[in-house]
């Protein structure tokens, strides 16, 4: 008797891979599992034809529920599904239930539960707070997860742990099964998603090519900060040679840049290429990935937001524009190009300066050995576990006797304490001692029978108004103290400043008066004073497997060997490096130090990223200023660190001391007192307290701005600080701070890794290759942009003639037609210790 599943896949021209075999078997044994496998190699089918063959006879409402990551991903997902389904179980209804589904939409689902749902982490955990979610939910058989590794190592991957340690509540054999293509730490994550979880593996002859599109000529001396739009003519040509291409830029102000420099260079485009980010309108997005699954457009240029998901079949090539920086984000934006099983991806890399290229040659490495970064999931956020109490409440009630084990097998939050789990429910009580005498914080409350439950109708509605666990960025006006508007920046930039610390902005010096919610009051800087240029956060940092893959090339080229097209490329620049100074690798930490007229510098590359980097220079300039006072300029990027002092220093003496790695309790204590990090915690608890239901984002009908959000979050963080300074939250929000904006646990791994590197201090008589840029960035917060044209012309045209001549570039047309970016720009600042 004929397979259904068999005689569809010939239909189409398919046969089945071992690996959709594998977890068709599983799951008609009723197992759970993590399906790996490259983009576009089958994995969703696998899945899907699974659930078809082992439940179409089950036609009960809320037979699957399919979670997607991205809401504007849950159209796209619906009509594959819908496809497979039609011809193999025509009587199941299918539908999709995301916060772009309309109020009829809905009511129409809740009167007749579609069979199969696509929907998001956010809007499965707002149908766990219905009262009737037992009896809705129970029937649910299986639940896939797509995109695993994109939830894994968040807030949202420990919401959806929650949710389905509801629901494997009310239905013992539920089936779990996720989706990933990009995970290093396969059994972990596994276990995460459903413990006791098999791990199947997909065909792993899915072929990539990267390949790296080199300029006309090496810079010896390259610095980066620039768009990366010197490239623009062999880009177009590139494009020009595909049916198709998407070009990814790793920042938004990067992409319209592109995106217009492309359409002045090819007028004749016009309606052929089209812009994809996160800012562009919903409808506009849908009608891009439309178009380009239609064949109608030659390019997208786009962002993060192509990264996932939309299946771009006839994608012919990818551009990468600047570094990926990430071995799995490489591999994500590679495989929207032959987007389907036994199709070739390809994707091309872009440099946007010299060092980039040897980033491209270590990326295609560490592809090639499979090197892929892992994703660890959060452990045990109390704001999240506040939240689902009040959600579970909701949806049913609970004792807590009951309860807590259900928590306890999700597992984040298998190392609950006794003591953390009676504060939550103290918490969602009466809001814990602090806020005990207000009924808004009254939201839990056990009933007669000993069921809690949330007793006020108004309470109900303001929590489902605000379920889930993103938070969106928030941005600060600056202004002088007059009343005069300047501009708006980063949030954590300003949070990272202290009162008297003066910035460049609108090409200013302003020294920074006081902090009040949102707005920045500021007033003219007096000449002397020390700067602390613009902050560049919230970028992609370098990942601790591509920096490895780095300084194992430059091992290689210590060693005389150039092992690809890409080193042999960059060949002049590490051996000028090398006979200059030296090359930094996996055994040697690299340090120079040089006397200019700008004063006494320290160059430092531990190649660890710029979040761990702007914490080492900020560590290292206070350790040395313990002592002795002194006036530290820092400049950071990918690769390295300089520390600029007016008088001199004896790094050589001083450095293996102040590099020495110490106790956790004694890092962390150091990193707090060498950066502002009361106004950090306070506005990391912003985040927290909204989650936790301390603060709400909307209440029904109204919205709230992050103004008033951050002057609600700031009351209670005074308030705990004071009347309850153990207060889980405000200890959590420091824990978040360390972990996630200072990384301070990457930061102890490269304490630990250079004490055990050989030190290799170099007096160069010059900036070295590897200098240059860091130099370059210090100089560009200082001058204007005429300005630093001449001086780098200048600073240019000497290095060349010492290193032997070549060609020195057009600087006024580089910064002319490359502005600085804030993907590449390293950061400076200048503090006085």
């Amino acid at each position: 008797m004929a397979n259904p599943t068999t005689e569809w896949l010939q239909a189409k021209g398919w046969i089945a891979f071992p690996f959709q075999k594998t977890v068709w078997k599983a799951m008609k044994q009723g197992h759970s599992g993590l399906l790996h496998a490259t983009t576009g190699s089958g994995k969703t089918l696998a899945v899907w034809l699974g659930a078809l063959q082992s439940l179409a006879k089950t036609e009960a409402p809320l037979t699957v529920i399919w979670v997607t990551p991205m809401r504007a991903l849950s159209h796209d997902t619906l009509l594959a599904l819908q496809d497979a389904a039609a011809t193999l179980a025509p009587s199941w209804t299918l539908a999709a239930r995301t916060g772009d589904t309309t109020s009829g939409e809905r009511a129409s689902q809740q009167r007749r539960w579609p069979t199969a749902l696509v929907t998001t982490p956010e809007s499965l955990s707002l149908m766990l707070s219905r009262a009737d979610a037992p009896d809705v939910l129970k029937r649910v058989r299986l639940v896939v997860v797509d995109e695993w590794h994109e939830l894994l190592g968040s807030k949202r991957g420990v919401q959806l742990q929650l949710a389905l340690a509801r629901l494997r509540r009310w239905s013992p054999a539920l089936m779990t099964w996720g989706l990933s293509a990009t995970l290093a730490n396969l059994e972990e994550a596994a276990d995460t998603l459903a413990p006791g979880a098999i791990v199947v593996r997909g065909a792993r002859d899915k072929k990539i090519t990267i390949d790296t599109l080199l300029p006309a000529r090496i810079e010896r001396f390259a610095w980066g900060g620039h768009m990366g739009l010197t490239m623009l003519p062999a880009v177009v040509g590139h494009i020009d040679a595909a049916a198709s291409t998407l070009v990814f830029t790793n920042t938004r102000s990067q992409c319209e840049r592109w995106f217009q420099a492309l359409l002045d260079a090819r007028p004749d485009w016009a309606g052929l290429i089209a812009l994809h980010h996160g800012s562009v309108d919903a409808e506009a997005r849908r009608w891009v990935e439309a178009a380009m699954k239609a064949g109608q457009l030659k390019c997208v240029v786009c962002t993060a937001s192509l990264d996932l998901g939309v299946d771009f079949l006839p994608v012919e090539q990818v551009l990468q524009i600047g570094s990926a920086k990430g071995v799995a984000r490489l591999l994500q934006r590679a495989g929207r190009s032959g987007h389907a099983p036994g199709r070739r991806s390809r994707v091309t890399l872009v440099p946007t300066h010299s060092l980039e290229i040897i980033e491209a040659s270590a990326l295609r490495a560490a592809v090639q050995a499979g090197h892929i970064e892992p994703r660890r999931p959060p452990a045990a956020p109390l704001d999240v576990l506040v939240q689902h109490l009040v959600t579970v409440a909701l949806g049913g009630g609970f004792r807590p006797d009951d309860l807590l084990p259900e928590v306890r097998s999700a597992p984040s939050y298998r190392g609950l304490s006794d003591e953390a789990w009676a504060w939550a429910l103290a918490f969602v009580r009466h809001g814990g001692e602090s806020l005990r005498s207000y009924p808004d914080f009254q939201r839990v409350v056990p009933d007669d029978e000993g069921v809690w439950r949330v007793p006020d109708p108004r309470l109900a509605r303001r929590h489902r108004s605000n379920i889930g666990t993103i938070v969106s960025d928030a941005v600060m006006s600056v202004q002088f103290l007059t009343g005069g508007r300047i501009a708006t920046v980063e949030e954590g930039f300003i949070a990272r400043l202290r009162t008297g610390d003066v910035f460049l902005l609108g090409g200013r010096a302003l020294e920074l008066v006081r902090v009040e919610g949102l707005t920045a009051y500021v007033r003219v800087a007096k000449p002397d004073k020390a700067l602390l240029p613009r902050w560049d956060g919230g970028q992609f940092p370098i990942s601790d497997t591509l920096a490895d893959a780095m300084l194992q090339r430059f091992d290689q080229a210590t060693q005389g060997r150039y092992a690809d097209r890409e080193m042999r490329f960059v060949a002049p620049l590490l051996k000028l490096q090398a006979q200059w100074s030296a090359l930094p690798g996996s055994q040697q930490l690299l340090a120079e130090v040089m006397t200019s007229a700008d004063g006494h510098h320290l160059f430092l590359y531990p190649f660890a990223g710029r979040v761990v980097h702007l914490g080492l220079a900020s560590l290292l300039s206070w350790r040395a200023g313990r002592d002795t006072p002194a006036t530290f300029t820092m400049a950071m990027n990918e690769y390295g660190l300089e520390l600029l002092s007016a008088t001199e220093v004896d790094w050589a003496a001083r450095l293996p001391t102040l590099l020495a790695p110490v106790d956790v309790a004694t890092l962390r204590d150091d990193v707090l007192a060498s950066l502002n990090a009361s106004e950090l915690a306070r506005r990391r608890f912003r985040q927290i307290a909204r989650i936790a239901g301390l603060i709400f984002q909307s209440h029904p009908g109204e919205a709230r701005s992050q103004r008033q959000l951050q002057a609600s979050a700031s009351l209670y963080f005074d308030v705990f600080r004071q009347h309850d300074p153990d207060n889980r939250l405000l200890r959590q929000a420091e824990a978040e701070l360390l972990s996630a904006e200072l990384d301070v646990a990457a930061l102890g791994r490269t304490l630990d890794r250079m004490a055990a590197q050989t030190l290799n201090l170099q007096r160069p008589a010059r900036p070295t290759p590897l200098a240059f840029p860091l130099m370059v960035e210090r100089l560009r917060e200082r001058t204007s942009t005429e300005s630093l044209a001449q001086r780098l012309t200048r600073m240019l045209a000497e290095v060349e003639a010492a290193a032997g001549g070549g060609a020195v570039p057009d600087v006024d047309a580089r910064i002319a037609f490359g502005q600085p970016d804030d993907a590449t720009r390293p950061r400076t600042r200048r503090r006085r210790r």
